[in-house]
């Protein structure tokens, strides 16, 4: 016969202790997911401090994001760009991501979602691997955007909404002054006003393709953006012009074999309008648009240095941000934006 529970006692009061404890304890990991919910569709924009970080700095506010967040906001507005949208299509759909995804490429989200605009592959959107690529994403966004009639004149949560059908529309709303702030630095209103830091000091790790980058500016801005890469002069190299200065070559020859070596990791994007355009020379907006755009892909692209305008942003001095420039690397146009990467 079983021995019966006993009803008083330590013994009577420890599995009601476990019982307790148990139910405090999944008290707490609900609260806990609750409070990773909260951050990834409430909050996430930006690092810690310490990490790598991008910042925007204008008149009347001041952003700061990871660099993937840098990236992958440059690339929805290059998208924008190659559409010839204005800079009100750029901030709807920043503040659309910011919501939907902290503007992270994640691959989850509510049942299907995933992707930058929480995109569903069961709704019509693309496949998986399409809604995973910021560039398609972007363009589905803008696709259902610019169907809505005056969608520039409308409240951002309206437009947002229209396209995304959320079951939260009014959540769009909080971000609308960052996503206007981060708009017009990347759309080049406020040249200079994007930059980055690194963690490490600034150290840019070797391997760097030009090739690579000029693949990625035409697919983002699209083929008439026409980078290039610069040829050098002769076959100097940086190692070279540094070996003869120690057999007594002139500093003007060291100096040449350096740009000689830089010239051949560095693309060169005209800010020029494509079809030469009445203005002739540079669009300031439109190289300021390119040059930001090259800074917050430095992590991922390996970018060293990125000149325009008389001024540059270099990996080993991130720090300081846009300082004035030492002058145009030889064989780039002085309307150009030049984009050196790390070899």
């Amino acid at each position: 016969m079983p021995k019966p529970m006993p009803t008083s006692g330590p013994a009577a009061r420890a599995p009601k202790k476990r019982g307790r404890a148990a139910r405090v304890l999944t008290a707490a990991l609900v609260l806990l997911g609750v409070a990773g919910y909260a951050a990834y569709h409430y909050g996430g924009i930006g690092g810690g401090p310490g990490h790598a970080e991008c910042t925007v700095a204008v008149e009347g506010g001041t952003l700061r994001l990871e660099p993937q967040q840098a990236a992958n906001a440059s690339t929805i507005a290059a998208v924008a760009s190659s559409r010839g949208l204005p800079e009100r299509a750029v901030a709807i759909a920043l503040a659309t991501t910011m919501q939907e995804s902290a503007l992270r490429n994640i691959n989850h989200g509510d049942r299907d979602s995933m992707g930058l605009f929480q995109q569903r592959p069961s709704q019509g959107w693309g496949t998986a691997a399409q809604i995973m690529d910021p560039v398609y994403a972007s363009n589905e966004f803008f696709d259902g955007l610019v169907k809505i009639q005056g969608y520039s004149r409308l409240p951002l949560t309206v437009a947002a909404q229209r396209v995304q059908k959320s079951g939260y529309p009014q959540a769009y709303a909080k971000h609308e002054g960052d996503a206007v702030l981060l708009a017009a630095a990347l759309t080049g209103r406020h040249g200079g006003a994007l930059t980055c830091t690194a963690a490490d000091g600034g150290r840019t790790v070797a391997g760097g393709d030009p090739a690579r980058v000029r693949t990625r500016l035409v697919r983002e801005f699209g083929p008439d953006v026409a980078p290039r890469t610069m040829a050098a002069a002769d076959p100097g190299t940086e190692a070279g012009a540094k070996r003869d200065a120690k057999n007594g070559d002139t500093p003007e020859r060291v100096k040449g074999g350096a740009q000689q070596a830089a010239g051949r990791r560095t693309v060169a994007v005209p800010s020029a309008p494509a079809d030469g355009g009445a203005r002739g020379g540079g669009d300031a907006r439109r190289g300021w648009e390119l040059a930001q755009w090259a800074v917050a892909h430095a992590h991922e692209l390996k970018v060293e240095k990125v000149a325009f305008a008389h001024r540059e942003w270099s990996a080993a001095a991130s720090g300081e941000g846009w300082t004035k420039s030492n002058g145009a690397d030889s064989g780039a146009a002085a309307e150009d934006v030049r984009i050196t990467v790390a070899q």
